[in-house]
């Protein structure tokens, strides 16, 4: 059989509220325990306006497209193509990038 209380609404509110603010008090223990990477706003802004998500890490991470092609054995021709939207490149590809540039696939697709 279910069991049932019945409570008033304002108190209903209060404990939603409670739980909202102590789920916002975890969220930010957590963040300060393991912060993460932290970007410029204007790489925001520029991924925003659909910039290649590969240029933006590469330029941020401070390399050259000869400098990210050294470091994964991907063509240099292919990671300017992959940037230029003409071309999406192979999982295999992404996945050599995103470990050269230490970041996950998925902050590669646009």
């Amino acid at each position: 059989m279910n069991d049932m209380i019945t409570i008033p609404k304002d108190e209903y509110d209060r404990l939603v509220s409670d739980a909202e603010d102590l789920a916002d008090l975890r969220a930010v223990e957590d963040y300060r325990a393991n912060p993460g990477e932290s970007v410029p706003t204007d790489f925001i802004r520029k991924m925003l306006d659909g910039e290649s998500q590969l240029r933006l890490w590469r330029d941020h991470r401070g390399l050259t497209q000869q400098a990210l092609a050294d470091a994964t054995g991907v063509n240099r021709v292919q990671i300017s193509q992959i940037e230029k939207g003409n071309k999406t490149g192979s999982v295999e590809t992404l996945k050599s990038l995103a470990v050269a540039l230490k970041i996950t696939v998925d902050d590669l697709i646009d």
